[in-house]
């Protein structure tokens, strides 16, 4: 049952081919019995998670059920979940829960999805490689003695190790997309404001945005159609009608122009992961797309630029925590210096730390100008860049992640080099443009993803050349090693 894809589920569970109840118990038990090894999840709702399928089955008996009700699926402990612990895998929350639904988590609810649980992840989704989660690692289900990617690393590998069918996880920097090719798994970010960011713990509020880890773009496709909605509570969401994502999934791909922008192919890229992106480029013209050369220019100021607003933004959202309204609270503290200090102190961990003091210096008066003003011109430059390559294509093409996943502890001793980790994803995010990533072959039995890049709300032509592109291949098909 667990081999179903999200798509597969649906079909199922409205022929009565088995109920929610059977198909959540059955997760429930592949989490108890397996997750030990992988640690994907912080908190499994196994009464919770049976209730909602017990409504969802009489719902579906009923016979006026919306399409994904009865599926289960987990969610990134970055959303907000009415009574149960919301810890953003940080001591600060671990005792924090949740008075409220995040809006995803409240459109699915209405859907009659099902919650398996909460998700491990970064710190604050402060991350590439799920090492800084106060809950403990998570582990690759393709190599446990490699990272999953971050920081949305546990529901990657919640998904890759088919301890769920599918998962919520967000997007700052390449949280989505790089824990999807790291583990074998089709990521898509949307367009910022095409999915509200209420109820989602706030890192970079102008960069966050939710998103979804699937095995494929069809399941992502269906998704997105209940996860994205406009939300007066949520400023910065965008009042557009939402499309079915999965109407044009079989449009010929004839005509359909797609870049390769020449900067992610020099130094960095793991020759290897170039080659399997290089042959996937051709399985597209093969589908009748057209390939163009086109260039990003400012593509290395992204991680620079990146790693002065995000820390920023990160410094004012973190400033709630403070050991008084909520969250970790220091014992016997002194006076009312003495609870802040050791409240944060004690409460975060080093990297995010270390990015709030990045984000406090670079905010800083005699600072402000020099750092975060100049980052903000360089992230218009960019914007400038891809705006310029759609005027000549539709797509953009090009790998997701430098090479495949990598060892623990290879790169927690040298940040700099961690967050290279995201030097072909923090572009988009910078942006606001939605990208996805899917897989596209092995190297040293390990996934390498492959990045694609839409104009603003082209969620739909991107999960249509995901769709077509893992018809045409079976690289999305490949399970980890191991897997019962």
């Amino acid at each position: 049952m667990h081999q179903f894809t999200i798509a597969e589920l649906v079909k199922g569970l409205r022929n009565k081919d088995f109920s929610s109840t059977e198909v959540t118990q059955h997760y429930l038990d592949r989490i108890a019995r397996l997750d030990k090894t992988y640690n994907s999840y912080i908190t499994v709702t196994p009464e919770l998670a049976l209730q909602q399928a017990a409504a969802a089955d009489a719902r579906l008996a009923a016979g006026n059920a919306p399409a994904l009700c009865g599926v289960p699926i987990a969610h990134k402990d970055i959303f907000c979940t009415t009574g149960v612990r919301t810890s953003c895998a940080s001591k600060m929350l671990d005792k924090f829960i949740a008075p409220y639904n995040a809006t995803i988590v409240e459109n699915y609810l209405n859907s009659g999805v099902v919650m398996l649980g909460k998700t491990n992840m970064d710190e604050f989704a402060m991350g590439s490689s799920n090492e800084t989660s106060w809950y403990g690692p998570v582990k690759n289900p393709w190599a446990t003695d490699c990272v999953p990617g971050g920081s949305s690393g546990g529901s990657a590998a919640a998904v890759a190790a088919h301890l769920a069918p599918a998962a919520t996880a967000s997007d700052t920097g390449g949280s989505i997309r790089q824990p999807a090719a790291l583990c074998g798994l089709t990521g898509i970010k949307p367009t910022y404001g095409r999915v509200s960011r209420w109820g989602m713990i706030a890192f970079a509020s102008s960069l966050d945005q939710a998103g979804i880890l699937s095995r494929t773009a069809e399941d992502a496709a269906i998704l997105l159609n209940d996860m994205a909605s406009y939300d007066t509570k949520d400023s910065t969401c965008v009042e557009r009608d939402v499309p079915d994502y999965t109407t044009d999934l079989n449009k010929s791909l004839a005509g359909v122009r797609i870049g390769v922008p020449k900067e992610y192919f020099g130094e960095g890229l793991n020759p290897e992961t170039a080659a399997l992106v290089e042959a996937a480029i051709k399985v597209y013209e093969s589908l009748g797309a057209s390939i163009h050369s086109v260039s990003l220019p400012h593509t290395h100021l992204a991680v620079p630029a990146y790693y002065v607003i995000a820390p920023a933004e990160c410094s004012a959202n973190l400033s709630r925590f403070d050991g008084v309204r909520y969250g970790h609270r220091c014992e016997n503290p002194q006076d009312l210096n003495d609870l802040y200090m050791r409240s944060r102190s004690e409460g975060f961990g080093n990297e995010v730390k270390r990015r709030i003091l990045v984000g406090t210096y670079a905010l800083s008066a005699g600072y402000y100008d020099a750092y975060y003003s100049k980052a903000q011109k360089i992230r218009r430059l960019i914007k400038q860049d891809f705006m310029d390559a759609f005027q000549q294509v539709d797509l953009i093409i090009g790998p997701t992640s430098p090479s495949p996943a990598f060892q623990f502890g290879s790169k927690t001793k040298d940040p700099v080099a961690m967050y290279l980790e995201d030097i072909y994803t923090i572009a988009t995010n910078l942006a606001g443009l939605p990208a996805l990533s899917i897989p596209c072959g092995l190297v040293d039995n390990k996934p390498v993803g492959l990045q694609l890049i839409g104009n603003f709300f082209a969620e739909g032509p991107l999960l249509n050349a995901a769709h077509q592109f893992q018809q045409a291949t079976h690289f999305h098909q490949q399970t980890a090693p191991g897997i019962e």
